[in-house]
């Protein structure tokens, strides 16, 4: 199998409701589902720039990279944090997978109409913000450039390659501490920054699934930037 084979099937485990994305469940409170907003977050994998062009579905995820956005410092939910592409549903958003595309194009500039949409991924609570988040799994068929759109809203759009987020020593368990409560998450150091939290809980999970994952130290603990 391919690693364009494995996100496909990852979609369709997802259909069946054979796939997880829980981590802790202190991440993941009940939330008033009056009050909860919908949101929707776009999964981007692609081909490396350096993966040749015949190689159209990569045979390993070696050969892939997944698209990134660092939230300015500025912003009320989650300043500084890495995360994917997304944000709230709009009444006028078709579903999700709109919805997905376009934040992702408001956010990065990237063409939604290179992007082919694999499948939704089992929602979860973000309770910090009061978002459901569904996270839309997505292949960069086309890609296209992407950079920040406004930097009232990012720091920084990148393309981080998926061996360097595999990488044992690039591996951390974050740790955060809210009031009387510790939390951790996994956590990614790549391109200069903390992929943790939310961010990093889904994109490990998903290695998990994908059977991706290589055996790392949970035991490296590494604190939260907050």
């Amino acid at each position: 199998m391919t690693a364009y084979a494995d996100l496909v099937e990852l979609a369709r485990r997802a259909r069946a409701g054979e796939v997880s994305l829980g981590h802790d469940d202190r991440w993941n409170a009940p939330q008033d589902p009056a009050v909860v907003r919908k949101a929707a977050v776009l999964m981007l994998f692609g081909a490396l720039d350096t993966v040749p062009a015949v190689s159209v579905k990569p045979l390993a995820p070696a050969d892939l990279d997944v698209l990134l956005v660092e939230r300015a410092a500025t912003l009320s939910d989650h300043p500084g944090q890495v995360a994917f592409p997304g944000g709230g549903v709009d009444p006028e958003d078709a579903s999700l997978e709109a919805a997905a595309l376009r934040e992702a194009e408001e956010e990065t500039g990237l063409d939604p109409a290179g992007v082919e949409v694999l499948g939704l991924l089992p929602e979860v609570s973000l309770p910090v913000s009061n978002f459901m988040v569904t996270p839309v799994l997505g292949w960069w068929a086309s890609p296209s450039p992407v950079d920040v759109v406004d930097f009232g809203e990012s720091a920084q759009v990148f393309r981080v390659p998926v061996r360097d987020l595999l990488d044992p020593d690039n591996r951390y368990t974050a740790t955060v501490t809210r009031g009387t409560q510790s939390f951790s998450s996994p956590a990614f150091a790549v391109n200069g920054v903390l992929v943790w939290g939310f961010t990093a809980i889904l994109l490990s999970r998903a290695f998990d699934h994908l059977g991706w994952s290589v055996p790392w130290d949970a035991s490296r603990e590494i604190a939260a930037p907050v």
